[in-house]
């Protein structure tokens, strides 16, 4: 039997059909599949806009890409080197993103006049030699399917739907993947369905012995990539969204505090909220609101009766709940804001990914209201993201905004179980011992007397005896917190508003660089999910002789200390975000720094090729060495 090793150990891999083929499914199962073999692998699930396109046209249709491989994996690939698509449609949108020479696999029961006339093809691309640069497999999976199950009792239609795991069965073959691990997920989530579950069986198995036969005729290549080296511990696949909830949930127990999650549904923020509800048994509630509006608010009463609230949404929903923001910075109450982004104004793009709510999460408010911000750079790092968080909002006792975007939420990669014993506590402005004297204005005072280095008033809850706290939006004098409109003191509460969150930076890291010197001709600057892309970037540019620096921001408001100290280093600075020059603007008003922008608003995250192109086109010529391009850039 002759194995495929890929040049560079990795590979792509892109499933593509409609959004009732199960195609999401099966990317997260060969992803689990993925990880039990101990490969790199990072994924990117690609949803329609539409909760149910009509079948076959190219508006419903649905993709799942993973790259793996036996080397550190950064992002999910730039172009598949396989497609596996379930019809004419997927076949259509995702042939663009195909290099030369990669394998396509049709399932040709679906290519017939009608749906191509769905997908608005004219004629059959197998026949127009539109496919001719690649290595064509058809298979008929309905077909196949359809012969494997029909001895489970389901109907014709239940019995088309299983053919995501025939799909399945013959990726794994194709990959060398145990059957055992998907056989027992198989047995667990259908056990309440007799029929389902060996309709899914069979169709699994199906699948494996298909692709095992047709190896005989070498019709269907199979690839071997081995364990990506990792260091020592227990790995799990997980996906941003399970990773905050994790951490919020982490971050609860760290605080000792229980912690009360309250949203609205909207994509891409809903998955949080599905998580959190399953952790109960971890000192967490959820709580659905009616709307943005009274969720923020109900986060807010949490917080006001000591339990750590958090609120989440995506842009549209973080625009309703600017005022009950404005309110939990008035009243100096902890609250932790996550932004899932996506691509907008207005409705915009809900599924797809974009990272342009960093001005409304930085300067989006009435007055001068600022708040600490963070960005999550992947999936596993949005654990630590949102324990960063948490601890930031009550130390300093203010309203934190943690960003994400629906590339972070839905994409999964391997992340290494921590020992929580290594996390230190997240300690908190304890409430203030009752005053001795009969003096009201004693006790007012040690209420509002806050810390002298995070400018966190004490945390002081009703029921607490012998203390009290005046809540709500009106401005509170700076020493007793009574309501003041004088206009001295609004200018001092403005003023130490500002100070309190630029005091975090002392509290955090002094940035660092991740890969090249720490002066030099160019440094590429990135935040929240372009981590990855860069990563591979700027490795593919230092193997062309290009001196380039990578440097990744974590925090964005306040921005470290040393940061403006670090990037005068660099004749020249180079920033590639998903938005039209969000994070530019900001270093450009924080720190007088020239930056080159580079935008994308396609709401699909960057190419690896993408940077790479502006890091040549950009990188000073006085500084350059001629050296052999890089190998395997692009993946």
């Amino acid at each position: 039997m002759t194995k495929i090793r890929p040049e560079h150990q990795s590979i792509v891999v892109r499933f593509a059909g409609d959004s009732g083929d199960g195609v999401q499914l099966l990317g997260a199962q060969f992803a689990e599949s993925t990880a039990l073999a101990g490969a790199d692998f990072a994924t990117f699930p690609d949803f329609p806009a539409e909760i149910r396109a009509p079948v076959g046209t190219t508006f419903g249709v649905s993709a799942f890409q993973i790259n793996l491989g036996a080397r550190r994996i950064a992002t999910a690939g730039d172009a598949p080197d396989v497609l596996v698509a379930f019809n004419p449609a997927a076949l259509k949108v995702n042939l663009p993103l195909l290099p030369k020479g990669a394998l396509v696999i049709l399932n040709t029961d679906e290519f017939n006049e009608r749906n191509f006339a769905k997908a608005n093809i004219r004629a059959d691309p197998r026949e127009t030699g539109a496919l001719a640069d690649y290595q064509v497999i058809e298979i008929p999976i309905k077909a196949l399917t359809l012969e494997a199950v029909k001895d489970s009792g389901l109907s014709r239609r239940d019995a088309e739907r299983c053919k995501n795991f025939w799909a399945l069965g013959a990726i794994l073959w194709m990959f060398g993947r145990d059957r055992a691990p998907m056989e027992a997920w198989i047995n667990r989530k259908f056990a309440k369905a007799p029929d389902v579950l060996a309709g899914n069986l069979a169709a699994l198995h199906a699948g494996h012995a298909y692709a095992e036969t047709a190896e005989l005729s070498a019709e269907i290549p199979q690839f071997e990539i081995g364990a990506a080296p990792m260091s020592p511990g227990d790995y799990r696949s997980i996906t941003g969204a399970e990773a905050l909830a994790l951490g919020l949930a982490a971050a609860g127990e760290l605080a000792d505090k229980p912690v009360l999650f309250c949203s609205y549904p909207i994509t891409p923020a809903s998955p949080l909220l599905h998580h959190l509800s399953r952790m109960g048994d971890l000192g967490v509630a959820t709580f659905q609101a009616e709307d943005e509006i009274a969720a923020a608010c109900a986060a807010i009463g949490a917080s006001y009766g000591g339990a750590i609230g958090v609120t989440s949404s995506s842009g549209p929903g973080i625009a309703l709940k600017t005022e009950a923001i404005g309110l939990a910075i008035a009243a100096e109450l902890p609250l932790v804001v996550v932004n899932s982004q996506r691509g907008g104004p207005s409705t915009g793009l809900p599924t797809k990914t974009e990272q342009s709510d960093l001005y409304q999460a930085v300067y989006g408010r009435n007055a001068d209201a600022p708040v600490p911000v963070i960005a999550a750079a992947g999936p596993g790092d949005c654990f630590d993201a949102a324990i960063e968080a948490t601890r930031v909002a009550l130390r300093h006792m203010t309203p934190v905004f943690l960003l994400t975007d629906g590339y972070i939420a839905n994409a999964a990669g391997p992340w290494a179980i921590p020992d929580m014993a290594d996390y230190e506590p997240i300690l908190h402005n304890a409430p203030p011992q009752a005053p001795d004297s009969d003096d009201p204005a004693d006790l007012k005072r040690a209420i509002w007397a806050r810390d002298p280095e995070s400018l966190g008033r004490p945390w002081v809850a009703p029921g607490m005896k012998g203390l009290a706290h005046r809540i709500g939006g009106l401005e509170k004098d700076i020493e007793t917190g009574d309501i003041s409109y004088e206009a001295a003191n609004h200018q001092a509460m403005t003023e130490l508003r500002a100070r309190k969150v630029a005091s975090v930076a002392k509290f955090i890291r002094p940035q660092e660089v991740e890969q090249g010197p720490e002066r030099g001709p160019l440094a590429v600057v990135g935040w929240g999910s372009t981590h990855g892309v860069i990563w591979r970037a700027v490795e593919a540019a230092r193997k062309e002789g290009l001196d380039a620096a990578q440097i990744h921001l974590r925090w964005l408001n306040p921005l470290p200390d040393n940061l403006g100290a670090l990037l005068r280093g660099y004749e020249r600075v180079l920033l590639p975000e998903m938005n039209m020059g969000q994070c530019a603007t900001l270093l450009r008003d924080r720190l007088e720094i020239g930056v080159i922008p580079l935008n994308k608003v396609s709401g699909q995250p960057f190419k690896i090729a993408e940077i790479l192109d502006a890091i040549r086109a950009h990188y000073p010529a006085a500084a350059r060495t001629p050296k052999p391009a890089a190998v395997g850039a692009a993946q």
